[in-house]
C-alpha cells in the first residue's frame, strides 16, 4: 500500500509539471527537408497512435548532467498486452537489459526506459516497482525490463549514479503524447554526438493510403562518433571536425540508442528487419558503429489486433505479407536519419564536469551550408 501511494503521489506531480520550451529549431524549421515520405504531425514517435514520451532530466549546472527517457508503447496495460517486438545489435559495446527475452519470445513488456550506463539498474528497479503495481499484475512474479543507456560521462559525473528510481518513475508518469521535447533533456542531456552537443531526437514518416497509411515513428539518444553527414552534405569535414585524417582527431566511439515503433500489423520478425534498416539511417548520418560503441535498435508495434494477450490460449494475428514491407523500411530510415539530426539540432552548447565545455552544432551556419545559401 505505501508503495501505491508514492507511485500516485508522483503521478499527480508529474500532472502538474512541465518542461521548458527549448529556444532551438529543428531541422525543418530551417526549410531542410529529407526523405520522399510525408512526416506525422508533430514529425515524433508519439504520432504513432497510443505512444507517449516522459522525460526527467537532472542537472545542478555543475557535475550533474544526466536523466531519463521513458517511452510507452500503449496506454492499456502493457504487460498484459505485450508488443511484437525486436532488437538488433548494430555493435555490441553497450547495457541493454531485457534484450535477450525479446529476441527469444517477441515481444515487450514493460516500458522503454533510457539513461546513462551506471543507471541501468535504477530503470530495471523502477519498471518492475511500476509494472508489479499496475492494475491487473497482482499475480505478476516475472517482468523483463527494458532498458538501454549511452555514457555520458564527458559532461556528466556518471560514477555518481545520481538517476534513482523515483526519477525513472516521474519520467513514465510524465510521458504524454503530441510534441516530444528534444535536446538537452531527459537522457540525452549529457550527450556528446560528432564532437558536437547530442541528445534526444524524433521524426516520424507516414505512408501513403495506397501502402497502408502506417506510421513509424523512431526517438534517439545520440552518444557517438563520426564523419557528420546531413541531408547528403559532409559538414564534418567542412567543420574540419572528423576523425581518421592525420590522427584521431575526435573520438568515434560511443552509443546510439534507437527506438522505432509504429502500429503496422508487423510480427517480431519483420520487426528485426525494420529494425536492421533503422542502422541504414543511422549510416546517413555518418556514424560508424566503432568498436567502442553500443549502438542498439528496439522495434515494436502496437496494432492493437495484434498485441499479444496471455490469457488467451492461441495468438491469431493479422499480418503484412514481406511483399508490402518496403514502404515501413523506407519510413524507418528517414525517421530515423532525421531523429538523430533533430538531436543535433534542438541541443544546446552545455558546460559540464570538470568545467568541460562541448559546443552545439553551429545551426545557422549549417543550414546555410546545406541549403547552398
Amino acid at each position: 500500500m505505501k508503495r501505491l501511494l508514492i507511485l500516485a503521489a508522483i503521478a499527480a506531480l508529474c500532472l502538474t509539471g512541465s518542461t521548458p520550451a527549448s529556444a532551438q529549431k529543428r531541422m525543418r524549421d530551417y526549410g531542410i527537408t529529407y526523405g520522399v515520405m510525408k512526416t506525422g504531425r508533430n514529425n515524433a514517435i508519439t504520432d504513432v497512435a497510443g505512444v507517449t514520451v516522459g522525460h526527467r532530466t537532472l542537472d545542478d549546472g555543475d557535475r550533474m548532467h544526466t536523466g531519463v527517457t521513458a517511452i510507452i508503447p500503449h496506454q492499456g496495460n502493457v504487460f498484459r498486452k505485450k508488443c511484437p517486438a525486436a532488437v538488433y545489435v548494430g555493435n555490441g559495446f553497450g547495457k541493454l537489459a531485457g534484450v535477450t527475452q525479446i529476441q527469444e519470445l517477441g515481444t515487450l513488456e514493460t516500458p522503454i526506459i533510457l539513461t546513462n550506463t551506471l543507471n541501468v539498474a535504477e530503470g530495471i528497479r523502477a519498471l518492475v516497482t511500476y509494472t508489479l503495481t499496475r492494475p491487473g499484475n497482482e499475480t505478476v512474479g516475472s517482468v523483463n525490463a527494458v532498458v538501454g543507456e549511452t555514457n555520458d560521462g564527458v559532461l556528466n559525473d556518471v560514477r555518481a549514479r545520481y538517476v534513482t528510481e523515483k526519477n525513472v518513475l516521474e519520467a513514465i508518469f510524465s510521458a504524454h503524447d503530441g510534441p516530444v521535447e528534444e535536446g538537452n533533456v531527459g537522457a540525452g542531456r549529457g550527450t556528446v554526438a560528432f564532437g558536437l552537443k547530442g541528445g534526444i531526437g524524433t521524426a516520424s514518416r507516414v505512408l501513403p493510403e495506397s501502402l497502408g497509411g502506417y506510421t513509424v515513428g523512431v526517438l534517439v539518444q545520440t552518444n557517438y562518433g563520426g564523419a557528420l553527414k546531413i541531408a547528403g552534405v559532409e559538414i564534418g569535414q567542412m567543420m574540419d571536425k572528423y576523425p581518421f585524417r592525420d590522427k584521431l582527431l575526435q573520438d568515434v566511439d560511443g552509443s546510439c540508442m534507437i527506438v522505432v515503433a509504429t502500429n503496422a500489423p508487423v510480427n517480431a520478425r519483420n520487426l528485426e528487419r525494420m529494425a536492421e534498416r533503422a542502422f541504414m539511417g543511422l549510416a546517413l548520418t555518418g556514424g560508424i558503429a566503432s568498436n567502442g560503441s553500443g549502438d542498439y535498435v528496439i522495434a515494436f508495434s502496437n496494432c492493437e489486433s495484434n498485441l499479444v494477450d496471455d490469457s488467451e490460449q492461441f495468438y491469431t494475428p493479422t499480418l503484412l505479407h514481406n511483399d508490402d514491407m518496403s514502404g515501413l523500411f523506407q519510413a524507418t530510415i528517414e525517421a530515423t536519419a532525421e531523429a538523430i539530426w533533430n538531436s543535433l539540432f534542438m541541443a544546446e552548447t552545455l558546460t559540464g564536469k570538470d568545467g568541460r565545455t562541448v559546443e552545439a552544432l553551429d545551426t545557422d551556419w549549417a543550414a546555410k551550408a546545406i541549403l547552398g545559401k
